[in-house]
This record gives structure tokens, sequence and C-alpha cells, in this order.
């Protein structure tokens, strides 16, 4: 196997999350019981301008607490789109709902609100609209057609942190919206997610929930909910809060990054690219193209060259009607979905990358 020279996404982790990490640790706080637990959360609220955060031990609870607070359970259904990480429809099932699976938009690869308007039934209950890769999803009309339909938004923004539509964070459109901070987000807390909503009741029975269902003020084991062990680490939090005071530097990169892929790429026959809503800036978590036949090479051939290069590259997230653990709903193909999952590829997006590394990845993917 050849070396990786040219990484995907890598955690970005230098002497500040050092620093950090050993006070916490020097502190004598290491597990769920710390200060900087709620710092975390005070300052990723700020950060997004929104009233609570409540941390969680990684993305997919979050998204499970998030189906939990709005009592969203059997008999509801919930539509959430065809091409994303299966995180975004597990959660659903937890809870006992049904996912209703609809197709993408074919330029930004986010839910279409089309798709939509013709699932909903006086079953629905929910949206989750997933800002893919980081490209945000067309807020302002999911928003809309929730409103008209009396239904919840759970927006799944673990990939778009740092990403705004028309000005404002993802994340803070919805009743509730959930971010990742697994090893390959924009920032990380090695794991770890944060729930975000400005519904201070649902803040307050979230907190209630991750703690097994007992409040933190109780001095006994007295718990009013069944609840989860959902909670973040003081460990986690502090190097969370490290990670947060580079995060204009990670955007930075990205975005950089970005640029110089489409540059190097938009006039090779072939190649097509994910594209911004006029209105919106994704954070570019991953960087991604879809190859057509036009460019006369397959998707697992270029990714093989790539790799043998020490490039290293990995497949579109397989859509919702291709999985099989989901055979038995009976999902209808999703086309747009199903072709650029048939041609997309991720390319090298870490944070830590150079100018040139880009340029490595681009004459490597064009030199055949």
């Amino acid at each position: 196997m050849s070396q990786i020279k040219i990484p995907l996404d890598w955690p970005n982790i230098g002497d500040l999350e050092k620093e950090y990490v050993l006070k916490a640790l020097d502190s004598g706080f290491v597990s769920t019981a710390g200060p900087l637990v709620k710092e975390f959360e005070d300052e990723f609220a700020a950060y997004l301008g929104c009233r609570n955060a409540v941390s969680v031990v990684n993305g997919t609870s979050g998204l499970h607490l998030a189906l939990r607070l709005l009592n969203i359970g059997p008999g509801d259904e919930v539509i959430v789109p065809a091409l994303t990480f299966i995180a975004s429809i597990n959660p659903i099932t937890y809870v006992g709902a049904t996912p209703v699976i609809v197709d993408v938009h074919p330029d930004t690869w986010t839910i279409d609100p089309l798709q939509i308007e013709k699932v909903i039934t006086d079953r629905t209950k929910a949206i989750i609209p997933v800002h893919l890769y980081g490209n945000p999803a067309r807020m302002d009309v999911v928003m809309e057609i929730a409103r008209q339909n009396n239904l919840y938004v759970i927006e799944d923004a673990a990939e778009s942190l740092g990403s705004t539509y028309k000005g404002r964070y993802t994340g803070t459109f919805g009743d509730l919206g959930v971010f990742s901070f697994n090893g390959n987000k924009v920032i990380t807390t090695g794991g770890g997610g944060m729930v975000v909503t400005d519904n201070d009741e649902l803040a307050q029975r979230a907190r209630l929930l991750v703690n097994q269902g007992r409040a933190d003020s109780e001095k006994e084991y007295i718990h009013q909910e069944i609840g989860y062990n959902f909670r973040l680490t003081n460990i986690q939090a502090a190097l969370g809060l490290a990670q947060m005071k580079r995060l204009p530097e990670f955007l930075a990169v990205k975005r950089r990054n970005a640029s110089i892929y489409r540059r190097e790429l938009q006039n090779v026959t072939g190649i097509r690219m994910q594209k911004e809503l006029n209105e919106a800036e994704s954070s570019w978590w991953l960087f991604s193209i879809v190859v057509e036949d036009e460019f006369d090479e397959e998707r697992d051939s270029i990714m093989s060259r790539l790799t043998a290069k020490g490039v290293q590259v990995r497949p579109f997230f397989t859509p919702l009607d291709q999985q099989p653990c989901y055979s038995k709903y009976n999902i209808p193909n999703s086309k747009v979905a199903d072709h650029l999952y048939s041609g997309g590829i991720n390319l090298p997006s870490a944070s830590f990358l150079t100018e040139q590394d880009v340029l490595d990845v681009c004459r490597e993917l064009l030199e055949r």
C-alpha cells in the first residue's frame, strides 16, 4: 500500500491543543464533569450567534437527541436527502420513525426542495436537510416548506461549521442544528458533537436527556426521563476550545484550496464540481468532483491511480437507496444521487495542506 503523501482530511493539531489538554489533565477534571464543557458550549453558541449549545458524544447522538426532543417516534415520517452519510438516517430508526428519502439537486448536491413537497403526508413530522461536504442547502425554501406544512427542521450541519447562507451560519435556521467534531471534521474533539437551538425549553430538556435524564442540580439519583449517556468529556472540551480559536485559520485554508481546485479544474472536460448558491459560502469541508463520461477514465481507475501516487481520495457516500441495511424500506431510486455517486471523488481537503499540495493533486489527477 502506498504511503499517504497528501491526506484527505486529517486533524490539524498543534501546540495550542496540547496546551489546553494538558491544563485539563492537570486540573483533575478528565471525565464528563469539568468547567471546560460549559465554556466550550458557550463559546460555540457565541460563534454561531444562537442562544444555546449542548455538547454530545458525537454527531449521530446529536441527531438522535434532536428527534427525541421533538417527540418524534413511531408513526411519524422524517424526510432526509438520498446523498448523505448514513448517520443522517439511522437516528430516525432509533426513535421508531420512518425515513422518507428524496433526491438531491444536481448542482448543489443538497436536498432538492421540489422533491420535499412531493412526499409530505399527514404523517410527516420533520425535515433533515444536510449541508453536504460543507455546502449549504437552500434553507429559506426548506424553512418556508416546513412553515407551510407545520413541520420541524433539524439541520444536519455535521460537515458545515463556518458555512453561511444569506449571511447566517448553517445550523441556526432550523428548530435544532447538529454538528460533528469527529477526527476529520472542520474542528475536532476526537469524537463529539453539538446540538444548538434558540429554544430555551428544548435546550433545558437536552441537558437532562444527555445526562441519563437527571438534572445537574439534582443531588440524589433522581431521573425525570429515560435519558442517555451522551455527555462530552472535559478533555474533549479542552481540545474543542483550542480548535475554536483556530477555526478562522482552518476555514481560510479550506476556502483558499477550494479556489485553487476550481481554477485548475473548471475548464477540464468531463469534470464537474459542486456549486455554491450565490447567497451561500461553503466551509469546503471536502472539495469534491464528479467525473463524467467525457473524461474517458472511470472513477475507480482514477482513485486507484491517485492512491498509488500517495494522494488520499475516497468515493462519495453511498446513496441511501443503495444501502443494504435499508433494503426493506423499499426506497425509490434517486437518479441524481446515484449518478453523482457513480462518478464522485472527494479530493484532499485538510486544513494544513499547502497551495503546492493542491496543485500537485490537480497535476496527478490530470496526468493520465
